[in-house]
């Protein structure tokens, strides 16, 4: 009887491993299904895409007044409006970028420097106040 058990226990776990796998896949399966459908549909923009149609088509879509509203919920207008102001600055040369570089290194080397020095000169003063 326990080889009878065992083969039974054996054969429910196979079973549970198919229904597992069954349902781990079954949304792979309808996409690609899907996938296969769009493409038949959609084979015709690969021969001629009517880009003015679609154009047309998002154009109407994106002004309607819900998905603009969605859009300013989100907080679209933002990235449209840094867009534009990217748009707008003028960046430096390439010569005007490794000027600004060194003057910012230079400073910082001597800030840097100065610093050392007040530390250093304020250490000494304190020790010696402190100290004697």
């Amino acid at each position: 009887m326990a080889k009878k058990t065992s083969n039974k226990n054996t054969s429910e776990n196979q079973d549970l491993g198919k229904a597992f796998w069954t349902g781990f896949f079954w949304p792979v399966r309808y996409l690609l299904q899907a996938l296969k459908y769009v493409g038949k549909v959609f084979a015709w923009v690969s021969h001629k895409p009517p880009l003015k149609q679609i154009g047309h088509g998002l154009r109407w879509f994106f002004r309607l007044r819900a998905i603009q509203f969605i859009g300013r919920m989100l907080g679209f207008g933002y990235f449209k409006s840094s867009w534009k102001e990217l748009k707008q600055v003028t960046w430096p040369t390439r010569h005007e970028s490794f000027r600004l570089t060194g003057a910012v290194l230079i400073f910082s080397v001597a800030f840097g420097l100065f610093i050392a020095l007040v530390d250093y000169g304020l250490d000494k003063l304190f020790r010696q106040i402190l100290l004697n």
